[in-house]
């Protein structure tokens, strides 16, 4: 069974190519053509988004290197210390939000630092994939399209990373 999987999970992307080649072939679209003209537009995209990606760094770093970011992983520690969940739980649904290397770097220090089987690294793997690099996401998405006025966009963002991470923690809690 896990051989077969594994064998269908090695083809779904070849097969994926090939069906879309095929669609486009039966409804007569220039597949290579089409494919060529959008690769045309990605250097443009990535100047367009340049300026936005490099905001959210800068800001990302200013944040680290300023102590903010222990300072509001302390506050929220102990405001949820009566929950007993683990520091580095606190510091991955901080830094999740803002940058994806930065979440996979924490992510390798806490199994290096805690084991493969502590709380710790289980909460942490499960936020990682239940929560969104929102702040990065934003500046790429928003950047591209250049939407300036995002209203409510961030908020929902949040609140859905929170839903995500809050998740995470109770089905650890459940599970293991």
């Amino acid at each position: 069974m896990i051989r077969q999987l594994n064998t269908i999970s090695l083809l779904i992307i070849p097969l994926f190519l090939l069906f879309t080649v095929l669609y486009g072939t039966l409804k007569k679209v220039r597949v290579y053509d089409s494919f060529v003209a959008g690769a045309k537009e990605g250097p443009g995209i990535i100047l367009n988004i340049f300026p936005y990606l490099l905001a959210i760094f800068v800001a990302i770093k200013g944040f680290q290197a300023s102590g903010a970011f222990d300072c509001l992983r302390n506050l929220f520690y102990s405001a949820f210390s009566f929950l007993d969940i683990p520091v580095e739980v606190i510091s991955m649904s901080i830094v999740k939000p803002l940058s994806g290397s930065a979440s996979t770097a924490l992510f390798t220090d806490i199994v290096k630092t805690t084991g493969p089987d502590s709380a710790a690294t289980r909460m942490t793997a499960v936020i990682m994939g239940s929560a969104e690099t929102t702040f990065y996401v934003l500046a790429v998405y928003l950047g591209a399209v250049s939407i300036r006025k995002t209203r409510y966009l961030v908020p929902v963002c949040l609140v859905a990373d929170l839903i995500g991470i809050v998740t995470a923690v109770f089905v650890v809690r459940c599970l293991f």
